[in-house]
C-alpha cells in the first residue's frame, strides 16, 4: 500500500484537491470544538486536513506514504503530520476528540483491527466521520460499461456498509447516521466517479493517474480499449444512453457518522 501511494503521490495534488462542499460536510458531521484535537486517518497529501485546519481545527494527519506526507508538510506546517496506519497510529489512548477518514477504509488491511485502534485513541463520545462508497453504489457507476474488470476489482476491495457497521459495533462505535452523496457538477476532487457528468475527464492522463483504480488496479489493455469505446460514444452521443441506463437513487458515495461509547 505504501509503495502504491508513494507512486500515486508524485502528482496527486494536481487533481486531488479538497472539495469545498465535502469539506463542509465533514466538518458538519464531526461537529468540532475549539482547542480539541482531531485525527485525519489516511490523510494522503493532506488536502482535506489542511482545509479543516484553515477553518480552525487542531489536527494530526496520519498516512503510511512518505511521498504523500512530504507534500502535506510542504503545504501546511500547522498540522502534526505523522507516518503510521489505521492499525498502528502510535497515538496515546483516549487522546483524540474526533476522527475523519476520507476515501480510505477500502485500503485498510483489517476493518476490525482498524476500528479497534481508532476506538482506543478516541475519547468517549468522540465522533468518527467516514466518507466512502459501497459496492452497491459502485455497481451503479456507468464506468462499469467501459471498464468492467477494473470496476469489479475496485468493488471487491470496497467493504460493504454491513461490514463497516459490524466492525464499528464490535469496537463499541455506534452508527449515528448516514448521508448519501451524489456527484456535484462543481466537484474539485477528481476521485473515481468524478466524471459522472463529464466523461471527458477520463481522457486526462493526470486525472487517471490520481485515481488508484486506474493507476494500480486496472489492466492497461482494458483501459485503452475502454477509453476508445468511451471516446466513440462521447462523439456520437451514445454516452447519454449509457449514462441514463445507470441512473439510480443509491447515491454515489456515503458519509457514515459514528460515535464511541
Amino acid at each position: 500500500m505504501q509503495v502504491k501511494y508513494d507512486k500515486i503521490g508524485i502528482n496527486y495534488n494536481e487533481t486531488r484537491k479538497a472539495d469545498k462542499y465535502l469539506t463542509e460536510r465533514l466538518i458538519h458531521h464531526l461537529k468540532p470544538v475549539n482547542y480539541e484535537l482531531y485525527l485525519d486517518i489516511g490523510c494522503g497529501t493532506g488536502n482535506y486536513t489542511s482545509e479543516m485546519e484553515i477553518k480552525g481545527m487542531n489536527l494530526i494527519g496520519i498516512d503510511p506514504s512518505e511521498e504523500m506526507l512530504t507534500k502535506a508538510k510542504n503545504q501546511n506546517s500547522n498540522v502534526d503530520w505523522r507516518i503510521g496506519s489505521v492499525e498502528k497510529t502510535r497515538l496515546s489512548e483516549n487522546s483524540i476528540d474526533g476522527i475523519v477518514a476520507t476515501l480510505t477504509i477500502h485500503h485498510w488491511s483489517n476493518l476490525i483491527n482498524g476500528f479497534k485502534e481508532l476506538n482506543r485513541v478516541l475519547k468517549s463520545q468522540g465522533r468518527i466521520v467516514i466518507f466512502t462508497s459501497t459496492p452497491e453504489q459502485m455497481r451503479g457507476y456507468w464506468l462499469n460499461h467501459y471498464f468492467p474488470k477494473m470496476l469489479s476489482d475496485s468493488i471487491d476491495q470496497m467493504p460493504s456498509f454491513e461490514k463497516v457497521k459490524d466492525a464499528m459495533e464490535k469496537n463499541n462505535i455506534s452508527i449515528e447516521k448516514t448521508e448519501k452523496y451524489a456527484i456535484r457538477q462543481d466537484l474539485q476532487d477528481q476521485f473515481l466517479y468524478c466524471g459522472k457528468e463529464f466523461p471527458d475527464l477520463y481522457f486526462n492522463d493526470q486525472i487517471r493517474e490520481g485515481i488508484s483504480s486506474f493507476s494500480s488496479l486496472a489492466n492497461q489493455k482494458e483501459v485503452d480499449e475502454g477509453l476508445l469505446k468511451l471516446k466513440k460514444d462521447v462523439e456520437t452521443g451514445h454516452i447519454n444512453n449509457i449514462m441514463k441506463s445507470y441512473e439510480n437513487q443509491l447515491g454515489d458515495y456515503l458519509f457514515i457518522v459514528g460515535k464511541s461509547e
